[in-house]
């Protein structure tokens, strides 16, 4: 006995197509659409509208509504009338009658002669599809999901990380703060409520996409893509992962030449002022790099103090020490060397998580060297591959010193360095390195905003002051993933931009701390197209902290720990009184008794009333310096 014929086939055929997709990619839910093929197949009532479906078993509203969408797309390209929603004649005819009536007593009792429709009700508006944000979290997982392909029985937490990661600009396995616990893996909570992806198997999950997952996927891939830029119109590769994401944004770098780079925004807590007190500014050098390792220096204790001195004072009772020599630069022909990040090894993101930038440096193809960094917290060098090729023609070492250096702070850590000065000692000692790019990066991380109020002020002076007048480029991310994505974009840029040319280095034996930064400012006034350098262990000697401590450089120091005296200020007062025993003296010619004690707290003042802006010198500073300098 033949079966009757279905009484809503196209509907039949829609939920049997969904049905069959379903088995093909082993989804949860083929048993659904099972029950409501029976169920349908076997309801011998003829139905205008899907959303009346629900009345059978196996239909719910999200299939009703997929349906419903099914049958408008069909209406319309076969050029048929939508059917109307069940209950929509009769809720018609009821509006009609109601327009009658008050229509007709409007008549009768209206004496302005208002005989207008009733306003027609809103029509509501109709949500959008989902789409994941560009890069976020969900975006990633969905694409990760997508590519693992049809007929996969899921991924595991760990496999689905592995593969999301490359597609998210956020860290699945560590928070982007590190106040907070939350990563790109709680999108998966998003997407579970959402019922794009489903879980499966105990105790070690599996995720899949489910048939509305699978629609979003394909919505991700036939839009255009934001990119990094505007205006991108790539699409979305889903056979093959990205190995290296995208950079979030362009970089913004000077061009090194004789102008000052434009100024950017926010530091980081220099080697200026270290927190640990027991690297003693040590230099440690390594001639057996291993491109295997991830950059971490590992050398032999007695080897550590072997470059500490050596950059020499010069002749302190001659001018030679301060002349400019002549000298032939050594040179480096391109394609001799390559361009490498060096990174502060005490540069963490945070103390339980110490190798988190290394690593994440790694993953986007720069492998950073870690070590202990005399000065700044990152910054650049050209390693020779042809080893001792410096050291036979009058430099040491490997590496030569770029004109690229980059600081980096927490915004808290920016308010405390300003509170206890290290921050114009910080910005004092890199305007004595001779580098000529300085980039200051402040990760905005959320802070009290009671306390971020207060110094909110300070903050903002901070900033201005080393863009106008330091003239730093100040960069501000909002996360350490940020600084990261930076960092590695900034590497990929410097090596562009060296290791296609020549690079000039200047021997070791010329250079001494008192000629070192009037040659170079002579060389870029004189040879603007030419970039000078030094090696990497002169450049490290020059900037130590520990070593080659001039009387003059101790004596700015000196001056500099009295509230008030910025580097410019001391820089002043040097220029008058040489050493702290002038220093000293000129207070003790100022006489005992009230007069005497009157004139050491105006003579800074009285004795530099000729400075102005930023160097003046207030009486305030100057009866500090008399209470330190020239009470017996």
């Amino acid at each position: 006995m033949s079966q009757p014929p279905c009484a809503n086939p196209l509907l039949l055929q829609w939920v049997k197509e969904w049905w069959d997709t379903a088995r093909e990619r082993n989804s949860k839910g083929v048993t659904t659409y099972k029950h409501a093929y029976d169920s349908l197949k076997a309801c011998p009532i003829t139905f205008e509208h899907p959303a009346s479906l629900q009345q059978l078993r196996g239909f719910g509203p999200k299939l009703c509504e997929r349906l419903t969408e099914k049958l408008r797309a069909h209406c319309e390209a076969s050029g048929l009338p939508m059917p109307p929603y069940p209950g929509a004649k009769k809720r018609a005819a009821t509006a009609r009658q109601l327009n009658a009536s008050q229509n007709a007593g409007g008549a009768e009792d209206d004496d302005d002669g208002d005989d207008s429709d009733p306003r027609p009700a809103k029509k509501a508006r109709k949500p959008k599809p989902y789409v994941p944000a560009y890069r976020s979290g969900a975006y990633a997982l969905v694409l990760a999901l997508a590519n693992a392909g049809e007929g996969n029985t899921g991924l595991s937490k760990a496999d689905l990380i592995a593969a999301a990661q490359p597609y998210c600009d956020t860290s699945f396995t560590a928070s982007s703060d590190p106040t907070k616990f939350y990563t790109a893996w709680n999108s998966m909570k998003t997407l579970l409520t959402k019922e794009l992806v489903y879980e499966r198997g105990r105790p070690l999950k599996r995720y899949a996409l489910s048939d509305e997952g699978w629609e979003v996927a394909k919505r991700i891939k036939e839009l255009a893509t934001p990119g990094a830029g505007a205006g991108s119109g790539t699409t979305v590769p889903f056979s093959t992962r990205p190995s290296v994401p995208p950079a979030a944004a362009p970089v913004p770098a000077p061009v090194p030449g004789p102008a000052r780079a434009p100024a950017r925004r926010a530091p980081s807590e220099s080697l200026f002022v270290s927190d640990n007190d027991d690297d003693d500014g040590i230099v440690e050098v390594v001639d057996d790099f291993n491109d295997d390792d991830l950059g971490q220096d590992t050398v032999p204790q007695d080897r550590k103090n072997e470059y500490i001195n050596l950059v020499g004072d010069g002749d302190a009772t001659s001018n030679n020490s301060a002349s400019l020599p002549s000298f032939t630069p050594i040179t480096l022909p391109p394609g001799s060397f390559t361009v490498e990040l060096l990174l502060d090894n005490r540069e963490v993101r945070a103390k339980a998580d110490r190798d988190y930038m290394r690593e994440e440096l790694a993953k986007r193809g720069v492998k950073p060297t870690v070590r202990p960094l005399e000065l700044g917290d990152a910054l650049w060098v050209a390693r020779c591959k042809e080893l001792g090729y410096l050291s036979r023609h009058g430099a040491e070492g490997e590496e030569v010193m770029l004109d690229w250096i980059v600081e980096r702070k927490r915004l808290d850590d920016l308010v405390g360095s300003i509170k206890d000065g290290r921050f114009h000692e910080q910005k004092f000692r890199l305007r004595r390195s001779g580098v000529r790019n300085v980039v200051y990066i402040v990760e905005e991380i959320s802070m009290d905003m009671a306390v971020y109020q207060r110094h909110e002020e300070a903050i903002n002076s901070a900033m201005a002051s080393m863009q106008v007048v330091n003239g730093y480029f100040v960069k501000r991310t909002a996360k350490t993933d940020d600084t990261i994505r930076y960092l590695a974009s900034m590497t990929q840029m410097l090596r562009t931009l060296y290791e296609g040319k020549p690079l000039k280095v200047i021997p070791t034996r010329v250079l001494t701390t008192r000629n070192y930064l009037p040659l170079l400012k002579h060389l870029r006034e004189t040879q603007p197209a030419a970039s000078h350098h030094v090696s990497y262990l002169a450049f490290a000697s020059l900037a130590s902290k520990s070593s080659n401590m001039a009387l003059r450089d101790l004596f700015l120091k000196m001056l500099m720990c009295t509230r008030g005296v910025t580097g410019e200020k001391a820089i002043e007062i040097q220029k008058v009184w040489k050493t702290p025993y002038e220093f000293i003296k000129a207070f003790e010619a100022c006489g005992q008794g009230e007069e005497g004690r009157k004139r050491r707290a105006a003579l800074v003042a009285n004795r530099l009333n000729h400075l102005v802006g930023r160097k003046k010198i207030s009486k305030p500073v100057s009866q500090a310096l008399a209470e330190v300098w020239g009470e017996a």
